[in-house]
């Protein structure tokens, strides 16, 4: 019985190898050439050495990296590794203040009836259908000093009569609040949805008040929609550059802004390819801590 499984496998396997190729090899070509190949390039280049006039030369060396870690030639400088932390302490406290907004917010749409929450997600998915770009600069125009979001705010005496919302680090969290708001919102409201509720009354039915509730029965049930949630925000926020360039007036330099600055202006490639590939294993980081930490427990894999 075994010698005739073998030998009606053994024909079979070129035939499998032969349309698993053909399936999965495109696919495989596309992320060598313009994934791996790209970041095995930007590797080797992180510890080139930059020329007088911008170019990429030897011999090799680590300096890029000591370089990132405040270390140079004229001793320590705190100026990178601050940009590290600034840009790190931006992506949690985006995504702080997107779970603040977006926890009761997708509890409402979960308590929605039937016919409205396709609505109500739409809502919220709607930025979407515009440009970064352009709902960046529409925010300018918002946090003019002659808007009414402006006026409304001084009225209550907060800032100076006159004055633009921005540039300013307020502009800049309202602009990554609201751009980063339905990455958090669509997988809690996933998990939201999927409460089991006589674990809730059970708990009140033994006397739990409303944040024990809240803390024992319904926590543990959605912490799957945050933690994917957070680490949505979290990673993109951490190296954003555009949002921080332009509400906050190019005055505060982000991780995303070191690495343009040195492709661009700077023309440090090997320096910025430092930088960018320690942004990268930030989110590699990231993700491997959520499978981590899920593994085993029939949660989503963001790998």
């Amino acid at each position: 019985m075994n010698d005739n499984t073998s030998k009606n496998a053994s024909p079979a396997r070129p035939g499998m190898r032969l349309r698993a190729g053909i399936t999965s090899g495109p696919g495989v070509i596309w992320l060598t050439v313009l994934l791996l190949l790209p970041l095995g390039a930007l590797a080797v280049i992180s510890f080139l050495s930059r020329g007088d006039y911008g170019e990429t030369q030897l011999p090799f060396t680590g300096e890029n990296y000591q370089r990132l870690l405040g270390f140079g030639l004229l001793g320590f400088d705190p100026l990178y590794p601050v940009i590290l932390l600034r840009s790190l302490l931006l992506g949690a406290g985006t995504a702080a203040a997107c779970l603040a907004c977006g926890l009761p917010l997708a509890f409402f749409i979960a308590g929605l009836a039937p016919r409205y929450k396709t609505t109500a997600l739409t809502l919220v998915v709607i930025p979407f259908w515009t440009n970064l770009l352009i709902r960046t600069y529409a925010w300018q125009i918002l946090l003019a000093p002659e808007s009414w979001v402006t006026r409304a705010v001084h009225a209550l005496g907060i800032g100076t009569a006159g004055d633009a919302l921005y540039p300013s680090t307020t502009a800049v969290a309202i602009g990554m609040i609201c751009d980063y708001l339905p990455f958090l919102v669509l997988p809690l409201y996933a998990s939201v949805e999927k409460i089991d509720w006589s674990l809730a009354e059970a708990a009140m039915d033994l006397g739990a008040d409303g944040l024990r509730v809240f803390r024992h029965a319904l926590l543990p049930q959605i912490m799957p929609g945050i933690s994917a949630g957070i680490i949505l925000v979290f990673l993109p926020a951490t190296g954003q550059f555009i949002i921080p360039d332009l509400l906050g007036g190019a005055k505060t330099v982000m991780l995303g802004n070191a690495i343009e600055q040195q492709f661009l202006q700077s023309r440090d490639w090997p320096f910025g390819s430092a930088v960018a590939l320690v942004a990268l294993a930030l989110v590699l980081t990231g993700i491997w801590i959520y499978a981590w930490k899920n593994r085993g427990q029939g949660q989503p894999d963001l790998l």
